[in-house]
């Protein structure tokens, strides 16, 4: 049986063939421009193949719920073109198969819980670090939903005292992604991150941020581990300063394990993966 996944991201979608068990077999990379032309090569790939389903992790803010009428329809999106578009709906009128859709962070914790860092737990927390930031949680070995999916990338956190930059988030300014996002990281020091020195502090400022909504996330939810995954992640010191802070701010009232926070097990794998786990489901 072949199942196809999609991560749908910002900059790129991700398409890919796999088996029931987590084999990848195929997988094409998409750059992101309108939504009929990316959708369209999306249709064009998997036309080529004779798969039973298909599970979706996009970008967000999407429809999750199947039982409201803008399921798999792109919500409130800055991205120029995306915002309102019908996804799900687009992608149905040329195949003809079940489709689940869900946000791209929850199918990378389904992934990870499933074949990753977390497996033989029933809760984690996934959170990416790029363009934007986002978080999937899974919780008693379900994808945590309310009213919406979760946005905990753009939970409201202090900002250091130090840090004069106001934060670019178009809708809250200073929030989590506002202030620790890659392009904050780069309105900030005039470069990309992946260009900035390894040492520099401005890598213990990205951490601070970082751990705060860690904290407020493990106040809450008290996830069994945490994975942060994504481009700005491939900072490797920045887990060692995370991990540092986390405990400071903690400040003692919980101890947490020693790997508590983690690199994802599946690497950039993890969503597509996740959405093999959602496409399985719903053959």
């Amino acid at each position: 049986m072949k199942l196809g996944a999609i991560e749908g991201g910002g900059t790129k979608f991700i398409c890919g063939i796999g088996s029931a068990d987590g084999h990848l077999l195929d997988s094409i990379s998409i750059p992101t421009t309108t939504p009929e032309q990316t959708l369209g090569h999306v249709m064009q790939y998997f036309a080529q193949f004779d798969v039973q389903s298909i599970g979706f992790g996009s970008f967000g803010p999407v429809g999750t719920d199947p039982n409201k009428s803008n399921y798999g329809q792109m919500l409130n999106t800055p991205k120029p073109h995306w915002a309102g578009f019908p996804m799900l709906s687009y992608l149905k009128t040329q195949l003809q198969m079940p489709i689940v859709v869900d946000t791209d962070v929850n199918m990378a914790a389904l992934g990870e819980a499933t074949w990753g860092a977390a497996v033989g737990l029933d809760s984690c927390l996934y959170m990416t670090v790029g363009t934007g930031i986002g978080a999937g949680a899974i919780m008693k070995g379900r994808i945590v939903h309310g009213f919406a999916h979760t946005e905990m990338g753009h939970l409201l956190i202090r900002k250091h005292r130090e840090d004069t930059f106001n934060g670019n988030c178009p809708f809250h300014t200073d929030c989590l992604e506002g202030l620790a996002a890659g392009p904050a990281i780069e309105a900030r020091s005039g470069r990309k991150g992946a260009l900035l020195d390894r040492e520099d502090q401005l890598w213990e400022l990205e951490a601070y941020y970082l751990a705060q909504a860690l904290v407020n996330i493990a106040l809450v939810l008290m996830p069994k581990k945490v994975i942060m995954g994504g481009g700005v992640m491939n900072q490797t010191q920045l887990f060692p300063y995370i991990r540092e802070q986390v405990k400071h701010l903690m400040q003692d009232y919980l101890e947490l394990p020693e790997d508590w926070i983690v690199p994802p097990g599946l690497g950039k794998f993890s969503a597509l993966k996740g959405a093999l786990v959602q496409a399985r489901m719903n053959v």
